[in-house]
């Protein structure tokens, strides 16, 4: 998952949550009251801001240790703060509804969630290769076959 800031200058911050340390996460279920990191990664795909703050507040304590996360704010967050799945998020959704759809031999289930996929995702590039990795490029709107 990508958190995403965009700064007073227009740069955007951005900080995967594939990179940070076991420490770094132990922080910051620490600092959401307890919470499980699983129980963090819906927060953050239901785009909590506590939960996307935390992992801006853990990344910029690489380089200021004594940041603390009750003080920590990100102003104007609702426009300038953002999670977004990435391509390996989005290749293990798909793989999961294709075993589903495989067992019921049906594609309604992906083709259900793609929108859903094609919202989350930062590239949505990503969301028409993993489904052409699946062999259901048929599926990508405007296309007949599983070619890219």
């Amino acid at each position: 998952m990508i958190i995403s800031y965009l700064q007073d200058d227009g740069d955007a911050e951005r900080v995967t949550t594939d990179d940070l340390s076991a420490l770094e996460a132990a922080a910051i279920e620490e600092a959401l009251g307890g919470t499980p990191w699983r129980a963090i990664e819906d927060r953050l795909r239901a785009q909590d801001p506590t939960a996307m703050r935390a992992v801006i507040w853990a990344a910029r304590r690489r380089s200021q240790p004594d940041l603390a996360f009750s003080t920590f704010d990100l102003p104007q967050w609702r426009r300038r703060l953002s999670a977004r799945i990435e391509r390996f998020e989005i290749d293990e959704v798909l793989t999961n509804i294709m075993a589903e759809a495989l067992a019921k031999n049906e594609d309604s289930a992906i083709d259900a969630m793609i929108p859903h996929l094609r919202r989350l995702a930062h590239d949505k590039a990503d969301v028409d290769a993993a489904l052409d990795d699946l062999g259901k490029g048929h599926l990508v709107p405007g296309r007949q076959d599983s070619a890219p």
